[in-house]
Formats: structure tokens, sequence, C-alpha cells
């Protein structure tokens, strides 16, 4: 593992082994890059400027949305920071301009840790920390939280990568997820239903071509193992896996995604352990005792087209 000095994405973190390459940055614990034998399966971020678009990085204590930044709790409404201006909400918790500190490191994995301490809306202390492995075809990642808080508290994680399958145009790409039920969302991208996808455009389950699809779209019933898959016209496929806990998946096609050579379009799968607004809701919430600790993880896989 390589470390270099601070950029807007923190501390640059570099793990390589076996032909796996995974690039880092310590704000957000970004995963900035991620390369499998030379084949790029993440959207490439530079290190000199912000991850556009939430790309690559941690969502704690909430992933997605809080509806209007408020909650209740024992009767109390609890008022958050908005931080999605445009549309009224908390938006991908409490960390994503956060430094984490280097907690543990090899050449083939590293452990980032940061405290989300009290604050508006949330009366909670908690420490988390994401430790990112390489393993021989691709990256696994490991949540945890521990509650230090005098009282229960709630918590959910996800993360925010963009995939692809090198140099193949993500257009080309097929799409496959794994979900039985989608979520129906209003203008402010808050839910209002759960549906099944069986007869809806959104049973993505035997792989629609991305370029069919315009997605801003949460799923719930995600059974663990493969929890989506990116397959190219040669049979190359990158695929998500994941653990138990994380039932939920939010799917956002951006079609102005900044590269290079210009903008155009990207597939965000982001791995969730709760639904949007869960902190209302409770859908998927974790609730932690005084002292309690969580540990859950996701994974990326590369699986090459047949020669």
């Amino acid at each position: 593992m390589t470390a270099a000095d601070p950029t807007p994405t923190g501390r640059s973190i570099t793990l390589e082994a076996e032909g796996v390459r995974a690039e880092l940055g310590t704000v957000a614990a970004v995963l900035r890059g991620l390369t499998v034998h030379g084949i790029a399966v993440t959207e490439p971020l530079p290190a000199d400027s912000t991850p556009p678009m939430a790309a690559g990085i941690v969502l704690a204590p909430w992933p997605n949305r809080v509806r209007d930044a408020a909650w209740t709790l024992d009767g109390d409404r609890q008022q958050l920071d908005i931080t999605e201006v445009s549309r009224s909400n908390a938006i991908h918790g409490l960390l994503r301009n956060t430094d984490y500190e280097v907690r543990a490191q090899s050449p083939d994995a590293v452990t980032l840790g940061a405290l989300i301490p009290s604050q508006h809306g949330w009366p909670f202390l908690l420490d988390t920390w994401v430790r990112y492995e390489l393993r021989p075809d691709g990256l696994a990642v490991t949540h945890g939280v521990a509650n230090h808080s005098g009282r229960p508290a709630p918590h959910a994680v996800g993360a925010h990568p963009y995939f692809r399958i090198g140099a193949t145009p993500v257009e080309q790409l097929r799409l496959t997820v794994s979900a039985s039920t989608y979520y129906e969302v209003d203008d402010r991208m808050n839910p209002l239903a759960e549906h099944p996808v069986e007869g809806t455009a959104y049973d993505l389950r035997a792989g629609v071509p991305l370029a069919d699809l315009a997605l801003d779209t949460p799923f719930g019933g995600v059974a663990p193992g493969i929890a989506a898959q990116l397959t190219a016209p040669d049979g190359a496929r990158v695929e998500l896996l994941h653990d138990a806990d994380w039932r939920y998946l939010q799917v956002f096609t951006a079609r102005e995604f900044p590269r290079p050579a210009g903008r155009g379009l990207a597939v965000a799968l982001e791995p969730m352990t709760a639904a949007p607004d869960a902190l209302n809701s409770g859908d998927g919430l974790r609730w932690l005792g005084s002292g309690e600790r969580w540990e859950g993880g996701w994974a990326v896989r590369y699986v090459p087209g047949p020669r």
C-alpha cells in the first residue's frame, strides 16, 4: 500500500496485489478506482477534485434521503441539516465530507474509521469503519459500527460506486438486478410505496440494455449473493455481491457523468442496508443497543468473458 500527500479526496491510498489494484481517498472513504488485471471495473475518479455525483463514497449512518431532513425519536422531532437543498432533504448521511483515519493497513487491505458525533438532529455517538480488501477477482468491502451512546441508536449504511467494464461503452452493457420489489418515489425522490417488480418496467431480473434505461430507483427484496451484474457484449461481467443484511439497492443511470473525454452515461449500483427515508419508515433500519457493534459487507467480482 502506498500513501501520498492530501488532495481534495484526502490522503491517497493504493492497494495492489495479484493484478488487482484499488485507488482510495480518506475523505468519505472514497473508492476512486478499481482495476482487475488491467480492466477498470469502476469509473476512475481523479484525486484532485471532489467526487462527482457522490461517486465512490461511503453513506452513513443512512444512505439515500431523509424526507424534509426530519424524523421523530421518542416523540420528539429531530431536525437534521438540509444537504440536498433543491429537494429539501438530508442526503447520504453525515460523513460525506469527513476525513477518515487509517486504522490498519497492509499491501492488500486498509481499514478507515470515522466518528459520527452528536449534532443537529442526531443525538448519538457512533464509531464507524470500512475495510477494503483485495480479492483475486475484485474487492471485498466490510462496513462496521459501534454505538458509544448511552441509548439505542439507529444505523444504516451504503456506498455509491459507479461501475463499468474496461473500455466498453456503458451504453453497450446489459444490467441485471436481482430484486423482487421497487420503490415508487415522488418528485423529491422520496418513497411513496413499495411494489413488486413483476410485470413492470422495473423487472430487471432477466437483464436489460443500459441504453434503454433511465433510472434513479430504489429496489428492495434483494437476496444475498449476486445483487446486480453488468455484462459486456463479449460476455465479460462485473458482479455486485451482497451479504445477508444488504437487502436494498439504488440504481442510478447518470446521463451527464463527467469524464476527461466529455460527459456521458454512467451507472451507479448502490448497495444499501436500508430503504430510502428509513429513519422515518424503519424499513431496514437497524437499532444498536448501547455498546453494541455490527459488521456487514458487499463485494465486487470481475469475471472475464469466454476465450
